[in-house]
């Protein structure tokens, strides 16, 4: 593949964006996971499905729209999702984990309507469920780049803040941080990323690359920057892994980039259960 790649170009905007989105979607996922909120990924990628689903049908009905790129829809919707998400975080404060569910429904339900009224789209909305290399196009990977830039901003700008919030709540508000933006930019930020990284990981396994790195960052870390560290390095493993398996097997990519993170996972947490019998072995040979 590497000879390809050189010759290719959509292998070359394929790479590029999948080296993007290793980075940017473990690195994000971190505070996802650290804050409990695993499922608003998926919540997401169900409103962001309803948009690809419904440009796609746009787009064949009316001429006007056929060169209209769906991930800017997927990205609109994902962010009005995201939007509604902390609204209704903010009605139901008492069981703020209804919003994930109603969001969830409400993106499954449209996007079958649009999928129901398909005449001819099924194979491309098959490239976007579970991504695809050839279908990277150049204006995708840009998108993937403005995307990764501003989510790299945000993280950096806003660390120490993202970090007390996570952690500890209320003493953000005993220090005066305004949590309510905090949370509106960061709702934002993961809509970005969740809709930008459909077109290589695919709109129901995103979350999977958000969640998988960072459990398995959480086994080898002793803090909180290893663990972010860490996210990101075996999230760039499973996309470069996945991608050049992808390329080699013919398959959609975001099923071995996935694969290849669990794989990651159940290695390190086999290692780490051989690890503690290794020592215990050894200290009662030396004990003989």
């Amino acid at each position: 593949m590497i000879s390809a790649v050189f010759e290719y170009s959509f292998l070359q905007n394929a790479f590029a964006s999948g080296l993007v989105i290793g980075i940017i979607a473990p690195m994000l996922g971190l505070f996802i996971v650290v804050r409990r909120l695993s499922l608003i990924a998926d919540a997401l990628s169900h409103v962001t499905l309803a948009g690809i689903a419904g440009s796609l049908y746009l787009s064949q009905s009316f001429l006007s729209l056929a060169s209209l790129n769906p991930i800017y829809l997927g990205i609109g919707s994902s962010v009005a999702g995201s939007l509604l998400i902390g609204r209704l975080r903010e009605t139901y404060k008492s069981y703020e984990e209804l919003a994930i569910p109603i969001i969830m429904s409400g993106g499954i339900a449209v996007g079958a309507i649009f999928i129901s009224l398909a005449q001819g789209f099924s194979s491309d909305l098959m490239g976007y469920l579970f991504g695809s290399v050839s279908a990277v196009g150049r204006g995708d990977l840009v998108t993937i780049v403005l995307v990764g830039v501003v989510t790299a901003a945000f993280i950096g700008l806003a660390y120490k803040e993202l970090f007390t919030i996570s952690f500890d709540p209320e003493y953000s508000r005993a220090q005066g941080l305004s949590m309510k933006r905090i949370n509106f930019w960061f709702m934002i930020v993961t809509a970005l990323v969740v809709a930008s990284s459909m077109r290589v990981v695919g709109i129901l396994l995103v979350s999977s690359l958000m969640t998988l790195p960072v459990a398995a960052a959480m086994q080898v870390a002793k803090g909180f920057r290893q663990a972010l560290i860490w996210s990101v390095v075996f999230g760039e493993l499973s996309v470069i892994g996945g991608l050049f398996s992808a390329f080699h097997l013919d398959i959609a990519p975001g099923g071995t980039i996935v694969v290849i993170s669990v794989l990651i996972l159940l290695i390190i947490m086999g290692f780490k259960r051989l690890r503690p019998r290794a020592r215990a072995i050894q200290t009662g040979g030396d004990s003989a």
